[in-house]
């Protein structure tokens, strides 16, 4: 059974009313950071680690890691949610703005969605106009102090209001494309969009039903 089809087999939680605004449907509110991700941790040698910057763009850029942070730094707090149905509020990352970084680098895209790849051969998709919302972040930080290696440092992304699949951990390859082609887990039966408060969990499900998974997972 796949991560999807698990996702689909128990009861979907009820949303406090008092909540409903910041909470999207079927999720649960925790003061924990759940770890889930696919493959191992990995270990950088940061002197060989680069960003690289390509496909539909007038020119490929690859990036060293302390060429990203002498870039312009900011501090954002938003609330993240898991497909996997937690919720974390008020969250602190600090890093590069997306629409800040493409100025930086001098980047013109010349598509309209955008392939994010990390380690261990993980990609998701993201149209670029969603990535270009002030709070969408290539984050190092988080609640100030370094991400730690099992949350994506040195550079992971962030973008608050899509499912946290899409904000990929250990980011490495940023890819511009002509069509919102699928990711590694849209891929295996999920949302092309994600977008929490209208539950894109699923390609093709009106009423997902989610699982506590989560609740089992390592925690930071």
């Amino acid at each position: 059974m796949n991560k999807a089809d698990r996702i689909k087999r128990m009861k979907v939680p009820a949303v406090d009313p008092a909540l409903a605004k910041r909470l999207p449907p079927g999720q649960i509110l925790t003061e924990r950071f759940p770890i889930l991700h696919e493959g191992e941790v990995p270990v950088y040698d940061m002197k060989e680690w680069t960003l690289r910057v390509f496909g539909e763009v007038d020119r490929e850029v690859t990036l060293s890691y302390e060429q990203i942070m002498e870039m312009p730094q900011v501090t954002v707090t938003s609330d993240i949610h898991c497909v996997t149905r937690w919720s974390r509020f008020d969250n602190a990352f600090t890093g590069v703005r997306f629409r800040d970084f493409l100025q930086a680098i001098g980047v013109v895209p010349q598509a309209s969605y955008v392939m994010l790849y990390g380690d261990h051969d993980y990609t998701t998709n993201v149209p670029l106009a969603d990535l270009m919302r002030p709070d969408v972040l290539l984050a190092h930080s988080f609640d100030g102090e370094p991400l730690t290696d099992k949350h994506g440092w040195p550079l992971r992304l962030t973008v608050p209001h899509l499912y946290f699949w899409k904000s990929v951990k250990w980011l490495r390859g940023i890819e511009f494309i002509s069509e919102n082609t699928p990711g590694f887990w849209e891929q295996n039966g999920f949302h092309l969009i994600a977008d929490p408060f209208r539950e894109e969990r699923f390609s093709g499900e009106a009423l997902p039903i989610p699982e506590d998974e989560w609740e089992k997972k390592e925690f930071d």
